[in-house]
């Protein structure tokens, strides 16, 4: 087996921390980092993200910036899909934050 087909352990921990996000909520890069079992990984899990692969259903949309900013542009195509698909889900922009203390997913109390 090649090196680019062989399974990647970080990357598949990545995107089963990804996928655990329940609709309406969110998490900082450094906090699906550590979800993931990745330690501070946030920089990698953020470029990760940024190669997901087109189509992808996995809920991208749900990772921020630690401090409840969106990371994406506001202006670009994916900034706007970003804002668009959790406003759909129920979390509030306040002058393009989300409220952490109110949408952050804390795994330890389950899902809502």
């Amino acid at each position: 087996m090649s090196e680019s087909s062989a399974p990647d352990p970080r990357r598949q921990a990545l995107f089963q921390a990804l996928a655990a996000i329940p609709p309406g909520r969110v998490v900082s890069y450094g906090q699906l980092a550590e979800l993931a079992g990745l330690g501070r990984g946030a920089r990698w899990a953020g470029w990760m993200l940024g190669r997901l692969p087109k189509g992808s259903t996995l809920p991208w949309h749900r990772v921020i910036a630690a401090d409840g900013r969106p990371s994406l542009t506001r202006d670009s195509p994916s900034g706007r899909e970003q804002r668009e698909r959790l406003r759909a889900e129920g979390v509030m922009l306040h002058e393009d934050r989300v409220d952490m203390r109110r949408y952050r997913w804390n795994p330890a109390e389950g899902v809502e």
